[in-house]
């Protein structure tokens, strides 16, 4: 039984909603990851694939999300977050989520890149900018998120998570 539902988002568009009561550190669903973007299988946004439904699984691999995940709105306070387990990509729970609530993620998390836009996602945490780089978040929230991180980005930019350990170790 699915445990989400797609609906109409008050943040953007559609959203992934809660079918149910969502226990914290639960999984809620396993991603498919079976739409890799490269140049050889480029988005077809004929199709509607669009880059905003696409996510990072390593350094210059990226996934076209599909239904439901596609439909994860973004939130500068987000509820859920995304993490690999065996070898299988999984929406999990960051606290407990409620049955009809929004399920959300913060974008940045694992994120490069130079796409920046507005945010409207309504949260009294929201920063108003979204900057798809995760290191261009403020230090704190950085530190927050850093034990959210996949271990492919951790590895990838080991220098740069050492340095934002030794920042916070300084604070």
């Amino acid at each position: 039984m699915s445990k989400v539902y797609v609906g109409d988002s008050p943040i953007q568009g559609k959203g992934v909603f809660a079918k149910v009561n969502i226990a914290k550190g639960e999984p809620i669903l396993k991603a498919d990851d079976s739409r890799i973007v490269d140049e050889t299988h480029p988005l077809r946004p004929e199709l509607g694939e669009y880059e905003y439904h696409t996510d990072f699984i390593a350094e210059n691999v990226t996934v076209l999300w599909q239904e439901p995940e596609k439909y994860t709105n973004h939130s500068c306070d987000p509820n859920t977050f995304v993490k690999t387990i065996n070898g299988a990509r999984y929406v999990i729970a960051l606290r407990p989520i409620a049955a009809g609530e929004e399920i959300t993620f913060d974008y940045r998390i694992n994120g490069r890149g130079e796409y920046v836009w507005e945010c409207g996602c309504g949260s009294p945490r929201c920063l108003k900018t979204l900057d798809s780089d995760f290191f261009k978040m403020p230090v704190a929230l950085q530190l927050e998120y850093i034990i959210l991180l996949e271990d492919w980005f951790m590895a990838e930019e080991a220098p740069k998570i050492e340095q934002l350990l030794q920042q916070g170790l300084n604070r």
